[in-house]
Parts: structure tokens; sequence; C-alpha cells
């Protein structure tokens, strides 16, 4: 590979960046206005105890927030102690991780329209039946 060559790629490289930097800052800071004003507190009082729904707020709130995924199993933890149920705490950990609300904007700039509702869609719908089948599988195995 030339010299020629690595500067054409670096020059790229460099220009899809800067393409792509408004709508990675904007990216960062809607997340950061999220995280203060969305508290494990404020989330709490979305759930009802039932199973199907709480899974379905689960996912939703958890597509919706954003951070790093660390930081979802703490507030898991904090939503079990609170007394959320398991399939709402999996869904949100899994969609927290698999969804992301704030960054459509940015994912289909860069991949397209196609893939990223495809794979948002797809997400969702696994979400839900991996947050169903993790917690009955817990459920019979410490029965």
């Amino acid at each position: 590979m030339g010299m020629h060559n690595i500067k054409k790629n670096f020059f790229s490289t460099m220009k899809g960046f800067l393409f792509n930097l408004p709508m990675l800052l904007s990216v960062i800071l809607l997340s950061g206005l999220f995280t203060q004003f969305v508290s494990a507190q404020s989330l709490l009082l979305l759930f009802s105890g039932q199973p199907v729904y709480d899974t379905f707020i689960g996912t939703i709130s958890g597509g919706l927030s954003v951070g790093q995924p660390f930081v979802s199993y703490i507030i898991g933890g904090e939503m079990l102690a609170g007394g959320v149920s398991h399939y709402a705490v999996t869904a949100f950990i899994l969609s927290w991780v698999t969804l992301g609300v704030l960054q459509l904007p940015y994912e289909y700039a860069l991949f397209g329209k196609r893939f990223t509702l495809l794979r948002n869609l797809l997400a969702f719908v696994f979400t839900l039946l991996v947050a169903f089948a993790t917690v009955q599988s817990i459920n019979l195995l410490c029965s």
C-alpha cells in the first residue's frame, strides 16, 4: 500500500467522521440530558406487577434510556429492590443494550431506513421473548 493510498484513506475517513460528528454529538448531549431527568425511582412508578404489562413497559423504558450498559445493571438492581418483577427488569436491561430510540437518527444516517427499522423491530420483539424465556427458565431451575 503506497503513501498515496494511505493519505487518500485517511482523508476519506476524516471526511466521514466530520460528516457524522454533529449527529454523534447530539446523541451524546441528549443522553446526558436524559440521565439528568430520569431516575431509577421515577422508573419504579411505571410498573404494575402484571408480567405482560411490566415486560412491555420494561422494554419501552429500557429502549428510551441511554447510558453505559453497566448502569442498566445498577438501575435493574434498584428496580428489583423496589419490588419490580423480574420480567420488567430483564426486559429493561435487554432493551437498554439492544434498542436505542435516541440513537435512531444517527443509526438511520449511517445504515439507512430499512436496516434501522428492521433491526430495532427485531430487537424489540426478541427482547420481549427473551425476557419471558429467561424468567421462566429461572423459575424452572429455582423451583
